[in-house]
C-alpha cells in the first residue's frame, strides 16, 4: 500500500473531524464545565468505532475525566502490540482578547487551522484515527489505544498504570503528545526534564511600618526575599544551586534566531545562561520565579514590607531523582540568611523526568517511518516540559520501548494564544505512524526485533 496516496484520500475527512473535536471546549480544569469534556470523550468513542475498533472501554477513576482504553487484537499470534497514547483535554484559552479568532472556533490559517488544543493534543488524536482508517481497522500490529481527558491539569491516572499493568501490556508505545523542532523536520524526543515547585516566604514585622521612620533598620521582608532569589543564578544567568545535574547536549537544537522568535524576546534583550541552547533548555536545570506576593506598585504605601513570598518552578535533568533535585534547591534556600533573616521554605509537588532507551527495534522502525513521513532525516531533541503519565506507563511495562513524536511543532503556540496546527504536519505524522506499525511488524516477522 502506498501510504502517502492512501492518507491523501483521508485528509478531508480527518481535517473535518479535527474541526469537530476542537470546537468542543474540553478544558478539564476546576471552574470549567464538565460537559464539554464528556462530549469530547463521546465523540472520540464514536470516531474509534467508525474506524473499526470494536473493543472500547471507559476507565473511571476518582476526580478524573474518563479515560478511553481501546484494543485492536494482533492480526497473528506472533505480531507485536503497540500502545498509542494521546489526551483530549486542552489548556484554558487564557486572555481571549489576545486571540485573532475565538479559541474554540477552528479558523483557517496559512496551511492549517487555529484553535485552542488543536496542536496539543487533538491533532495527535486525529493521527491515531488516520492510521486506523489507513489500515481499514486492521493494522499490522495489535493496538492498545489510551486517550485520557485530564492530562493538562493532572489526575489519578498519572499513577494508575503500574496498578493495572495487564491493561497496558505492549512491546512499544507511541506517546503522541510531542512534535517537531520545526515544521518539516521529523523529530524524536529523547528526554523530558523533571519538574518541581516550592514556596519561599519571609515574615519580619507584625505589620507595615513607615519607611521614613523605620526604613534602614527595620528588616524589610521583600528586600530579604529578593536578595535570596538573586543567589539562584550566577552572573551569566546559569543556575547556581550546587548538585543540580547539567550535561552537554549532543542532539539538534534551535538556532538563536528561532528561539528568540519563539520566546518573543524583545530586540536588544540577551538570552540568559551560557553554553548551548540544548544544555540550557533540556540537559541542564532551570529555576523560574513563577509568582511573587508583594505590594503592587499601584497600591504601594511608603512602608517597610513585613511579608513577602515567591513560588519557584524547578526543571531538572531527565535522569536526576526528583526528590534529590528539589532537596538541593530547598537546602540552598534554607542555608541562606539574607541580612540575618531566616527563610521559610515549603516544598511542593515533584514530577520525574524521563529518558527513553534508544537503539532498539521500535526505535529503528521509527527512524525509517519518520523518513517516510517527512522525506528527510529525523532530528533528536529533548523537552523542558513533562508528561507525568510516561513514567507511570514505563513502570507498568518496563520492557516496552517508548517513542515520542507527533503532529505538533515548536512554532504551533501550544499553551499560548493563537495555537495552530499545519495540515502538512498532520499528513506526515499519519504516514509516519502508519509506516512505523508496518516496519515494526516486519521486524518481528523477520526476527530483527529479537
Amino acid at each position: 500500500m502506498d501510504l502517502g496516496s492512501r492518507v491523501d484520500t483521508l485528509m478531508d475527512g480527518l481535517t473535518a473531524d479535527l474541526e469537530r473535536l476542537t470546537a468542543i471546549p474540553s478544558v478539564a480544569f476546576p471552574g470549567f464545565p464538565a460537559e464539554p469534556v464528556r462530549q469530547a470523550h463521546d465523540l472520540l468513542v464514536d470516531l474509534l468505532r467508525g474506524a473499526g475498533v470494536e473493543r472500547i472501554e471507559r476507565l473511571d477513576l476518582p476526580d478524573t475525566a474518563p479515560v478511553i482504553v481501546a484494543e485492536v487484537p494482533p492480526p497473528t499470534p506472533d505480531a507485536p502490540t503497540v500502545l498509542l497514547y494521546g489526551h483530549y483535554d486542552v489548556q484554558p484559552p487564557g486572555d481571549e482578547s489576545l486571540w485573532l479568532s475565538p479559541p474554540f472556533e477552528p479558523t483557517p490559517v496559512a496551511g492549517g487551522l487555529r484553535a485552542r488544543g488543536i496542536a496539543d493534543d487533538k491533532s495527535n488524536l486525529i493521527v491515531h484515527l488516520g492510521v486506523l482508517r489507513a489500515y481499514e481497522g486492521r493494522p499490522p500490529t495489535g493496538l492498545r489505544i489510551v486517550l485520557e481527558g485530564q492530562e493538562e491539569y493532572g489526575s489519578a491516572f498519572d499513577d494508575y498504570p503500574p496498578t493495572d499493568p495487564d491493561r497496558f501490556a505492549c512491546e512499544a508505545m507511541v506517546i503522541a503528545d510531542m512534535g517537531n523542532l520545526r515544521p518539516g523536520s521529523p523529530t524524536l524526543t529523547t528526554g523530558l526534564r523533571g519538574a518541581a515547585e516550592l514556596v519561599v516566604e519571609v515574615r519580619t514585622l507584625d505589620e507595615p511600618r513607615h519607611s521614613g521612620e523605620f526604613g534602614g533598620a527595620a528588616p524589610d521582608a521583600l528586600l530579604a526575599l529578593l536578595k535570596a532569589l538573586s543567589t539562584l543564578h550566577d552572573v551569566h544567568g546559569d543556575v547556581a544551586v550546587e548538585g543540580l545535574r547539567r550535561e552537554e547536549w549532543s542532539g539538534t537544537t534551535y538556532t538563536q534566531e528561532e528561539f528568540r522568535a519563539l520566546a518573543g524576546v524583545r530586540d536588544g534583550m540577551p538570552l540568559i545562561g551560557s553554553g548551548s541552547l540544548g544544555e540550557r533548555l533540556w540537559s541542564g536545570p532551570a529555576v523560574t520565579v513563577v509568582g511573587i506576593d508583594a505590594p503592587s506598585v499601584d497600591q504601594a504605601a511608603s512602608a517597610v514590607v513585613p511579608y513577602a513570598r515567591a513560588k519557584l518552578n524547578l526543571r531538572f535533568h531527565p535522569q536526576q531523582d526528583p526528590e534529590e533535585a528539589l532537596g538541593l534547591l530547598v537546602t540552598h534556600l534554607e542555608a541562606l540568611r539574607p541580612f540575618g533573616i531566616p527563610l521559610t521554605v515549603t516544598p511542593g509537588d515533584t514530577g520525574p523526568g524521563f529518558e527513553p532507551a534508544t537503539g532498539g527495534p521500535a526505535y529503528r522502525a521509527a527512524l525509517t517511518a519518520l523518513r517516510e513521513g517527512w522525506g528527510t532525516e529525523p532530528a533528536f531533541v529533548a523537552s523542558g516540559g513533562s508528561i507525568p503519565l510516561v513514567n507511570g506507563l514505563a513502570k507498568a511495562v518496563p520492557g516496552a520501548e517508548i517513542l515520542l513524536f507527533g503532529a505538533q511543532d515548536s512554532m504551533c503556540n501550544l499553551h499560548a494564544p493563537n495555537e495552530r496546527v499545519l495540515f502538512s504536519e498532520l499528513r506526515s505524522a499519519v504516514i509516519a505512524e502508519a509506516a512505523f506499525l508496518r516496519e515494526y511488524a516486519a521486524a518481528h516477522r523477520d526476527g530483527s526485533a529479537a
